[in-house]
């Protein structure tokens, strides 16, 4: 009996680690973020550990909101990250265990240094700096008409712009801000004349860049860490052991080779992380069709659901619209102030509401949907001629039949024409899923970016573009099955 009880613990045991549920592990959308989640993916497979990957989530406010709502588990982070930008009761010089204790309040723990600080820094071409006479940060001042170009998330960072302006006393007016991936290129063809780096980017020598001196001691140490959940405590501690494994492993010299390798050799971060562990690399690379299934499936997905929803919303809202004035104008004024939300800013905002991945995506494109729908039904139904209303009227016909069988075919094409608009903008915009986890032809457009790999771009830009056509051609016949064959013919006159 007693066998029997340990032999069916044993099973229950077996089972349920079975069928637990892998460990998600994020990544900030540049190379160095996205090689050591794939160092720790690979590291947590040698040990048995099921781990999934979910790539290039945006910047550092979308990772830190997804790691404390528990849409991830774990991420790469940097301490004066944590200090300057997303812990305010620490001091900037906050050691790892000063930062350990004021995390733990949060549900969140930090691993030690993995081995490698990577600062922020600010440089210069060697000719231009050499020109000049700029060896400092402090040089900067001495020349306020120089053209800065500083990615996004430093633009606002406490760590970024603003203090360093203010620290230095810098006047420069003509600061812009640009993705990183893209800073070194505009640096290359004098479109700007200083942009912000990382100490370990592999670009500073191959762009021949001078890191200006930081004199007055600005930037604060970065040096790289994981963050995970408490939790992981208790459902993956062996996960965790991987983890504060790593720490003390990545020196700086290995993590330049690594961003070299990718950004400059066109290596896989896969296979340059199996590389560095000294492990196996992944066998299940897809190929380009395996990819483009799969992109496509996800794509569709996103455009069709929110447009479902945005129809059956839409159209009746488009009819109280047309038969009441006042309603109609507040209607009409809250989803054109949702139509004027930056995509990606409404994206981000659904984030709190249905964490990262499909729904949030869906739940913004459902959102963009609504005007047009909205507005068309509301001028195909306003816009029936008044003498076809009252002969309808006069046929003794209620106002929900009216509503059926005369104003809404007749309104038909209008309101599919609104349809075939969001239709056609979703396809469009879904691609910016891909930097909250969704998915879609934007995952390709995002990573190619990144690497400045025209291939991977065009891979997302161009499927995404013949379903924009597709998705056209198919609400323009569907408009033409269901428009009675007597407006066809009014239609062609």
């Amino acid at each position: 009996m007693r066998f029997l009880l340990t032999a069916l613990l044993t099973l229950t045991v077996l089972t349920a680690s079975a069928s637990a549920a892998p460990v998600r592990i994020g990544s900030k959308q540049f190379t160095e973020s996205v090689i050591l989640s794939e160092v720790a993916r690979l590291a947590a497979r040698q040990a048995g550990i099921p781990v999934q990957h979910l790539r290039e989530l945006g910047g550092t406010s979308i990772l830190w909101s997804a790691l404390q709502h528990g849409d991830i588990d774990a991420y790469p982070e940097y301490t004066g990250t944590l200090t300057h930008e997303l812990l305010k009761n620490v001091t900037p010089d906050a050691d790892i265990a000063t930062l350990r204790a004021a995390l733990k309040p949060l549900g969140i723990g930090i691993t030690d240094s993995l081995g490698f600080n990577d600062t922020y820094a600010i440089g210069m071409r060697e000719d231009r700096a050499a020109q000049l006479g700029i060896q400092r940060l402090s040089d900067l001042a001495a020349h306020p008409d120089l053209r800065f170009g500083f990615s996004n998330e430093f633009m606002d960072r406490t760590d970024g712009w603003p203090g360093l302006r203010q620290r230095y006393g810098l006047t420069q007016t003509q600061v812009r801000g640009l993705d990183h991936v893209l800073s070194y290129r505009a640096l290359s063809s004098d479109a700007v004349d200083a942009i912000d780096l990382y100490s370990t980017d592999a670009e500073i020598p191959y762009y021949h860049v001078r890191t200006l001196d930081d004199d007055k001691h600005y930037f604060p140490h970065y040096d790289a860490v994981y963050l995970y959940r408490l939790s992981l405590q208790h459902s993956s501690p062996a996960f965790l052991e991987v983890l504060q494994k790593l720490a003390g492993r990545i020196d700086e010299s290995a993590m330049r080779r690594m961003n070299a390798e990718v950004k400059l050799q066109g290596e896989k971060e896969t296979a340059v992380a199996a590389d560095f562990l000294g492990v196996s690399p992944d066998t299940d690379g897809a190929g380009w069709l395996s990819r483009l299934l799969q992109r496509t499936a996800e794509h569709l997905k996103l455009v069709f659901i929110s447009l479902t929803a945005a129809m059956l919303l839409a159209v009746p809202l488009g009819v109280f619209s047309a038969r009441s004035a006042r309603l109609g104008h507040v209607i009409m004024a809250v989803s054109g102030v949702l139509q004027t939300i930056p995509s990606l800013a409404m994206f981000v905002f659904m984030i709190p509401f249905f964490g990262i991945g499909t729904w949030p995506a869906i739940a913004a494109l459902f959102l963009y949907s609504l005007l047009p729908i909205v507005r068309n039904t509301y001028a195909g139904l306003v816009g029936i001629p008044p003498h076809l209303r009252e002969s309808a009227a006069a046929l003794g016909l209620p106002r929900g039949v009216r509503l059926r069988r005369v104003e809404l075919p007749m309104a038909m094409r209008s309101i599919l024409a609104g349809v075939k608009i969001a239709a056609v903008i979703n396809v469009g915009t879904a691609t910016l899923g891909a930097l909250i986890g969704a998915g879609g032809y934007g995952q390709p457009i995002v990573t190619g970016i990144r690497l400045d790999d025209i291939d991977l771009i065009l891979e997302g830009a161009i499927p995404a573009a013949l379903i924009a056509l597709a998705v056209q051609a198919l609400f323009e016949g569907i408009e033409h099955w269901l428009t009675p064959r007597g407006m066809r013919l009014e239609a062609r006159d």
